[in-house]
């Protein structure tokens, strides 16, 4: 009977010690998974402001402005103007 009783709170204490173990575990599966969490939404954020400042880079009249100071670039007359149409694989020039 002793050896029963015995066996028994080897038993009993394997099994207190995988509970404490499993909850150690979930626990810090849990901080991993709020950490991940905290992550994505960092990323979010700065997602939004990235999308915010390319609209911002890429307006039509910020291009055009740097292209006429930065590079010197202008709007060509109405005379130098080309139009080309393609018909059939053909090219003309008018």
């Amino acid at each position: 009977m002793a050896r029963i009783n015995v066996l028994l709170l080897i038993l009993v204490i394997a099994c207190a010690l995988g509970v404490v173990t499993s909850q150690y575990k979930a626990r810090k599966l849990f901080v991993e998974l709020q950490q991940e969490k905290d992550r994505a939404q960092q990323m979010d954020v700065e997602w939004g402001q990235l999308q915010l400042e390319q609209g911002t880079l890429a307006m039509p009249a910020r291009v055009e402005k740097l292209a006429g100071n930065q590079l010197q670039m202008q709007m060509p007359q109405s005379g130098q103007i080309r139009y080309v149409r393609i018909d059939s694989g053909m090219v003309v020039r008018p």
